[in-house]
């Protein structure tokens, strides 16, 4: 299982561990609930049954006290332990006891004289551990009618025994069981469906990106081949940024610009004149102006391709000093982009390090001297420092390396920051 397989795997199970956390206790919670209610209707509806059998629904005239206990001493025997029958003024007409509903009445709540409208419940806990349905019914001729007038008031209390208890426990804790496995199995059902998603989304961004960086690749040996280079160069000097930029902490899409820049610094020369380009003498000043207008065309054209944007930093600023003496606005010190201060040292050591046709490549000693000495003013302290400690494997690397080593050490490079 390769890291990102891991992570997905991780992250599913990480889902489906959540929504079970959250999902069985609401199912236990609604099967509970569902439980009691059936509970409650069924005494609800057993009880106007009996009500309504002896005659204890319209509980007006002078026997509707006797009715109303024969009904209450009737219920009180099967589905409720506490009965209590009120006329439609709250006046109560008749209580009946089971010996559970005795244990239990001195801890119920007490109240008034009924007035609600509607059938309602509540579910208990008093001490000793018993678990109690408390029922209140309004009356009505009609047991359809939900609007017509009320004729009296049932509540009954119901004591729920262990065994029903049980039964409650046991379906609810089924319910919640199946909820949290239909979650676990939706994440393992997911991840192949998943993992082959993201896979082919990889591979054609893969794809993408291999064709981005070659297209980066091919310009930058263009560019670099037009200039009397080998291309070389852009290889190199790519790396070495990357390398000061990992000691420095820049990663992501900071890593990937400080690259493409570094690369295709130079892109702009593709506008140069040949005459220009590749005059062998020293540039009079006419057409030096013209070869530092480099920079803005490069510029333009990393600015139009899309996913090279992050570039522009180091084409733009890629000659500018520290000190404010540079080109082609003259900026200073940490106006200047951070990509571009980290290029200037890496750019400036391989061109000292490197042969070129018009001289000798020096040692690393005098490279280091040169770079010393335009510390604070064409380069940054603070890059600077950060250089000198990787300096030197840096130089053993590269020394005697060809273009296919310098490319090598590139190519590992982008694969790991361009997550390849």
């Amino acid at each position: 299982m390769n890291p990102f397989q891991k992570r997905t795997a991780i992250r599913i199970a990480a889902v489906s561990v959540l929504l079970a956390s959250i999902a069985s206790p609401a199912s236990w919670f609604v099967a509970r609930k569902g439980a009691e209610e059936s509970i409650v209707s069924l005494a609800i509806e057993e009880s106007r049954l009996l009500l309504r059998h002896y005659n204890a629904i319209n509980l007006t005239g002078p026997d509707a006290a006797g009715h109303a206990a024969v009904a209450a001493k009737t219920i009180s025997g099967g589905l409720f332990d506490v009965v209590e029958i009120y006329d439609r003024s709250g006046r109560k007409l008749a209580e009946s006891l089971t010996g559970e509903g005795v244990a239990i009445e001195s801890f119920l709540p007490k109240h008034g004289a009924p007035d609600y409208i509607a059938a309602s419940y509540k579910s208990m806990k008093l001490p000793g551990g018993r678990w109690v349905l408390q029922v209140f019914v309004p009356l009505r001729s009609s047991a359809t009618d939900t609007k017509g007038p009320i004729t009296g008031y049932f509540e009954g209390v119901r004591v729920v025994p262990t065994w029903q208890q049980q039964q409650i426990f046991s379906s609810s804790l089924t319910a919640a069981l199946m909820v949290c496995l239909a979650s676990l199995l939706c994440g393992i059902a997911l991840y192949p469906v998943v993992m082959r998603l993201s896979a082919d989304n990889e591979r054609k961004a893969r794809e993408l990106l291999e064709s981005h960086i070659s297209m980066m690749e091919s310009l930058g040996r263009a560019i670099a081949r037009r200039d009397s280079d080998t291309g070389a160069h852009n290889y190199r000097v790519a790396w070495i940024a990357a390398r000061i930029a990992e000691r420095m902490g820049l990663g992501g899409s900071d890593m990937q610009a400080l690259i493409a820049g570094s690369f295709l610094h130079d892109v702009g020369k593709i506008g140069i004149p040949d005459k220009i380009l590749l005059k062998p003498g020293k540039l009079d000043d006419a057409e030096l102006t013209i070869m530092r207008t480099h920079v803005e065309q490069g510029e333009g054209i990393v600015a139009g391709m899309g996913w090279l944007d992050g570039a522009n930093a180091v084409v733009a600023a890629h000659h500018e000093k520290w000190d404010g003496s540079g080109y082609p606005r003259k900026i200073a010190g940490g106006a200047i982009p951070l990509a571009a201060r980290i290029f200037a040292v890496a750019d400036v050591f391989d061109a000292l390090c490197s042969r070129r046709p018009y001289k000798e490549p020096m040692d690393f000693g005098a490279a280091m001297a040169v770079l010393e000495k335009g510390t604070g003013s064409h380069f940054d302290p603070s890059v600077m420092a950060v250089f000198r400690t990787i300096a030197p494997d840096i130089f053993d690397r590269l020394v005697n390396s060809t273009e296919n080593d310098a490319r090598q050490l590139l190519e590992n490079c982008v694969r790991q920051h361009f997550e390849i």
